[in-house]
């Protein structure tokens, strides 16, 4: 039997991942043409071609990146795969190991990088936050598309995806961040 290739394994990759943890695939949404790749929708209105494909394979890396790390325990100050996560240090990891951007060390600080996005412009790789703490920007996750985040939750959780609608998440959203390439650029 001859073997198939496909041309751009990663929204396949990212179905899969997906179907594992129970969710929908977001890579194969309906208003997804099966032409499209997930490349095609987390680019960036950019004018240089390169830039615009660097950022894709970019984000692609880090929406890998974090579904790898599925089922990884919560410990608070936690920050690789081996000790756990809390929050911001899951989020810091994958930008790191996907990006090698250095993210700041709290949600906070994180919050005051890159560009503010409205709900409904997110876009796969951006950055969600949230007031889970009776404190604004207090919690942060990494936006994978289709109202779906995955994060790092609390005391006794494991890394997981969570849906933006539910009550809990809607109710104590607070804002969304696009990092900038240009600071993903000079980090090389």
């Amino acid at each position: 039997m001859a073997a198939v290739k496909i041309k751009n394994p990663l929204p396949y990759a990212l179905c899969l991942c997906l179907a594992l943890l129970g969710s929908p695939c977001l890579a194969a949404e309906p208003a997804l043409a099966m032409t499209e790749t997930l490349a095609d929708v987390t680019a960036p209105s950019e004018s240089s071609e390169d830039a615009g494909s660097n950022w894709s394979a970019r984000v692609s890396e880090v929406l890998v990146n974090a579904l790898s790390l599925t089922g990884v325990r919560y410990k608070y100050g936690g920050n690789s795969p081996e000790t756990g996560f809390d929050c911001s240090g899951f989020v810091r990891y994958v930008f790191k190991q996907a990006t090698s951007l250095s993210l700041p060390h709290s949600a906070m600080a994180i919050s005051q990088i890159g560009k503010s996005v409205p709900k409904d412009e997110l876009q796969p790789g951006d950055l969600v936050f949230f007031n889970t703490l009776r404190s604004t920007f207090s919690h942060v996750g990494i936006y994978l598309g289709n109202n779906r985040f995955i994060h790092s939750p609390s005391r006794g959780g494991k890394v997981r995806v969570e849906n933006m609608d539910d009550v809990y998440w809607a109710k104590n959203f607070n804002g969304a961040q696009r990092i900038d390439q240009a600071k993903l650029s000079t980090a090389e």
